[in-house]
């Protein structure tokens, strides 16, 4: 016969041992609940950015996670054998997932990149080195109107001129001519004749890779013994080729440039620009890419002393002038005509522009620092200057003028935070302004910077305006055809050119399209409009 229950419930609450005390659950509930909270604050608050919010985001999971291991550990009054079994477990799964899937890149809104650990990388997948074929006959490259020589375009401005595209990829779609891995790197390819010329990361060595335009073939390859790999940044070289007069000139992501015959791969001369003129190497490697101007080389070390940007003899390498003292950044060096007069302009810690001759300051313009400055300006008409950045920085739109004596004045037109080009690189045309703002391709008034439209998620890839029609990369590999105007957004039609993370500049020769990754490279002939 059993006692009876003096409460009278017929499942009385199990008894603690003696001594012993509840759960105590709430520090566990408090940490959990100012986490939400917290990410609440971080994705409503409209003074940071995209990626800012991303990277808080993060930095407040790994908080909250010590934070209940803390408690787990010391405030949760488990049993000891309860507290370390979990928490040995829990530490061990992460690791061991870490250790499974290691991080392998950002994207470029820095999310981490997850991969399977025994997939080869593409240097490790790569050989390290592909010798040049069997000796030809030496020819004259033949240069065309259609050829695409250096980064961004025949003008370094996104917009080339030649055959007009069909608006529909359908019928019929773009001809494969060809598609193969590459080693890894964030470089363009370079087209002049068929020739096209890129950068890769194979090993230890950086390579510059000449292949044939319409095989895909190898024709040559030049390697340095150059490594540049971490995870934000990702690994390789990053500078696009610029090819003139039958010579090919190269920036490795250390600071290695190099002019190479484009018939053969030949080396004529080397500068490591960053050891030339006293420079750091940046955070992100060197990414600018060589400007040729008459007889001169032009690349941005970011030296002091007068040594910012610097011309090199074409021919010979020697040193010819410096100017400006701003450490480098990430965007290329390029040539404009502001009040009649011809310019160097560079988008370093700040908005520069360096006479042609001497290359001394002629204006200057600060932008604000701590991100990376990357996105070439832009010329608009009547001496206007469009600089972007991301981050949450956004766009300004710049007054250059001359005075009778001489000065230089750069004036503030408007500013907008309608547009903010991370690495995306802009395009001007009939009184519009064409970009990614974090991935969003927008128009904006090039009169007032007034939003006309923000549609289509393309992430953060790249632009060609081809005559009337705007090629988007999409940072997954399609490529999208969209009819700029400030009525309407229009996607006309698209197709999946690459696979995975494509953040490298495309390249249109006439009506071939050669595009590539960290991972391969292709080229497809597209489809023209009927006569």
């Amino acid at each position: 016969m059993t006692e009876a229950n003096p409460s009278g419930d017929a499942n009385p609450p199990a008894q603690l041992p003696p001594g012993r005390k509840p759960i105590r659950w709430w520090p566990a509930i408090v940490i959990l609940c100012l986490a939400v909270a917290a990410e609440i604050g971080i994705q409503t608050w409209p003074k940071i950015s995209f990626q800012q919010r991303n990277l808080a985001t993060g930095e407040l999971v790994i908080i909250s996670l010590l934070l209940e291991l803390l408690w787990l550990l010391f405030l949760s009054r488990l049993r000891w054998v309860v507290r370390l079994s979990v928490f040995g477990g829990l530490v061990g799964a992460i690791a061991l997932l870490f250790w499974l899937f290691p991080i392998r890149g950002v994207t470029g809104d820095l999310l981490p990149i997850f991969e399977w650990r025994w997939k080869p990388t593409t240097a490790q997948a790569m050989p390290a080195n592909q010798p040049a074929p069997a000796a030809a006959p030496v020819r004259l490259v033949v240069q065309t109107t259609n050829d695409f020589p250096q980064f961004l375009g025949p003008h370094r401005n996104c917009s080339v001129t030649g055959p007009t595209l069909a608006r529909d990829w359908k019928a019929p779609p773009p001809q494969q001519l060809w598609l193969h891995p590459v080693g890894a790197g964030w470089s363009g390819f370079a087209v002049v004749g068929n020739f096209a010329v890129t950068q890769e990361q194979r090993g230890e060595d950086e390579l510059v890779v000449c292949y044939d335009l319409l095989t895909g073939k190898v024709r040559w390859s030049h390697a340095d013994a150059a490594h540049y790999n971490t995870v934000i940044a990702g690994e390789g070289p990053r500078a696009t080729p610029t090819i003139q007069s039958n010579r090919v000139f190269t920036l490795g992501s250390t600071g290695i440039l190099n002019c190479l015959d484009l018939e053969t791969g030949t080396p004529i001369w080397s500068k490591d620009i960053i050891k030339d003129n006293n420079a750091k190497l940046n955070g992100w490697g060197v990414a600018g890419s060589p400007l040729l101007l008459d007889q001169w080389v032009i690349v941005n070390p970011g030296g002091p002393d007068g040594r910012s940007l610097v011309a090199y003899q074409a021919a010979t390498g020697d040193f010819v002038w410096g100017g400006g003292n701003s450490g480098a950044d990430y965007s290329s060096p390029f040539l404009a005509t502001l009040a009649g007069v011809r310019q160097i302009l560079i988008f370093a810690s700040r908005v520069s522009a360096h006479d042609v001759v001497s290359g001394q300051i002629l204006w200057d313009y600060p932008w604000p620092g701590g991100h990376p400055h990357i996105a070439v300006p832009v010329i608009l008409p009547g001496d206007r200057v469009l600089i972007s950045s991301g981050y949450g920085t956004g766009s300004e739109l710049l007054q250059i003028k001359k005075a009778d004596d001489g000065k230089w004045s750069a004036a503030r037109i408007w500013k907008s935070i309608r547009l903010k080009a991370k690495f995306t690189n802009v395009v001007y045309r009939d009184g519009f302004i064409y970009g990614l703002d974090d991935g969003i391709l927008v128009c904006l008034d090039a009169a007032d910077g007034s939003l006309k439209w923000k549609e289509g998620r393309y992430g953060h890839g790249q632009l060609i305006l081809s005559g009337s029609l705007l090629l988007v990369t999409d940072e997954s590999g399609d490529m999208v055809l969209v009819e700029p105007g400030p009525q309407e957004y229009r996607e006309l039609t698209r197709f999946t050119a690459l696979h995975g993370k494509t953040w490298n500049p495309p390249a249109l020769a006439g009506d071939l399209l050669v595009v590539r990754n960290d991972k391969e490279a292709a080229c497809y002939r597209l489809p023209l409009a009927k006569p």
